[in-house]
């Protein structure tokens, strides 16, 4: 069984972010752009994690 998290960032605060929640075992499973979106800045990503419960 796997447990997910939906995570909003900045493109220069991804990699530290991403990097601090490997370390509690989660992985990175997708990575979507939001420019389209009119709630978010232009710089803003979407990134959805999975791991093992």
């Amino acid at each position: 069984m796997y447990e997910y998290k939906v995570e909003v960032y900045r493109v220069k605060d991804a990699e530290k972010e991403m990097n601090a929640l490997a370390k509690e075992g989660w992985r990175v499973i997708s990575v979507t752009a939001c420019d389209t979106l009119s709630w978010t800045a232009k710089d803003t990503i979407v990134v959805t994690f999975e791991r093992s419960k």
